[in-house]
């Protein structure tokens, strides 16, 4: 095995830093706090770091409030996400919390609903389980990773059983009868 290459760590001044970041930003959406961070591992200085972000709001690089609604749209509609992993995950990203609130705002409580219930129906068929019990007590826990509430969590699980438990009734009346 070869060894690792060790990590060069590249500095960049303020306009550099800059000039990185337009090209970033124009690619795809970044939050004030991914640029703060970029700059920080640039060594750009830190009185220049503020400045150089001024400069991206003020122009519309970075627009924390875009940056949210477009985060949130995406871990819904194509992670599945619960709304607390998603905020979880915005804070991390340095977004103010009114900004996550207005941004978690526009999820619709019954296709969040709905969207946890296929991914606890897909979950099903692939878990190994001996009783039901042990079945539901691995869907909460699937569900709970997503980031949904916990009451929601435990009603889209029982709806899942439920199916399940008629759908084995009708298999079972059809082959009997």
């Amino acid at each position: 095995m070869l060894p690792a290459k060790p990590k060069i760590k590249r500095t960049k001044t303020a306009k550099q830093a800059l000039e990185s970041l337009m090209r970033l930003c124009a690619r795809a959406e970044r939050s004030s706090g991914d640029a703060l961070r970029l700059m920080n591992g640039w060594e750009v200085p830190v009185a220049e770091r503020k400045e150089v972000l001024q400069r991206l709001i003020r122009e519309r690089y970075i627009d924390d409030e875009r940056y949210a609604e477009a985060f949130v749209r995406e871990k819904t509609n194509l992670s599945a996400w619960g709304e607390y992993k998603i905020r979880t995950s915005l804070r991390r990203k340095g977004i103010a919390d009114e900004i996550i609130n207005r941004a978690l705002a526009q999820l619709s409580p019954e296709q969040n609903r709905e969207r946890l219930t296929q991914r606890l129906q897909r979950k099903a068929k692939s878990i190994k389980y001996d009783t039901t019990y042990q079945l539901k007590t691995k869907l909460i826990r699937y569900g709970a990773s997503l980031g949904f509430a916990m009451e929601e969590v435990i009603e889209s699980t029982n709806e899942v059983i439920r199916t399940l438990n008629q759908n084995i009734e009708e298999c079972e009346e059809e082959f009997y009868f």
